[in-house]
């Protein structure tokens, strides 16, 4: 994400928090995005967006509290999860990692499809960008899998009616 940032002619900052080193263990990134040098150098406390990569830690964690007044929330999930008191939209990510054979180990890899969600969501970036950035990391099959994963994700990405 921060890379198709970069790309649009922007600022970003990308800071990823690793807890335990274990699969499956929680993980915080945060992105900041910006027309001009991004001069903090630190965590998010209230973010204008979050994206859940996996619904079930909605069951531990209150996310409304990471957000500012009007920020939104993206879950990878099937149904209708909601966060209350907070914007929410829905795109089943578990299930477009799947079709697509992104699984290592396993787990479904969501982050592209997540990807393609909060772009659209949050307006990071244009999809096209998106993916012209991904050339960055991946190549051959594994990228078009990936940019298939972001737009499909960029797609189906809908809000939650409460």
């Amino acid at each position: 994400m921060a890379q198709a940032v970069a790309l649009e002619g922007r600022y970003s900052q990308s800071i990823p928090e690793f807890g335990a080193e274990r699969r499956g263990a929680i993980v915080r990134s945060y992105l900041r995005v910006s027309d001009k040098p991004i001069r903090v150098h630190s965590v998010v406390r209230k973010a204008d967006g979050v994206a859940v990569f996996s619904s079930r830690i909605l069951d531990y964690i209150d996310v409304a509290q990471y957000c500012r007044e009007n920020a939104v929330v993206i879950v990878n999930c099937r149904g209708e999860k909601c966060v209350p008191g907070v914007r929410t939209y829905v795109v089943d990510a578990t299930r477009i990692a799947t079709e697509l054979g992104l699984v290592v180990a396993g787990w479904p890899v969501v982050n592209t499809a997540m990807a393609g969600a909060m772009a659209r969501v949050l307006r990071i970036c244009s999809l096209e960008t998106l993916l012209t950035a991904m050339e960055y990391y991946f190549s051959g099959r594994t990228l078009e899998l990936n940019q298939e994963a972001a737009r499909r994700a960029w797609e189906e990405v809908r809000e939650v009616v409460k």
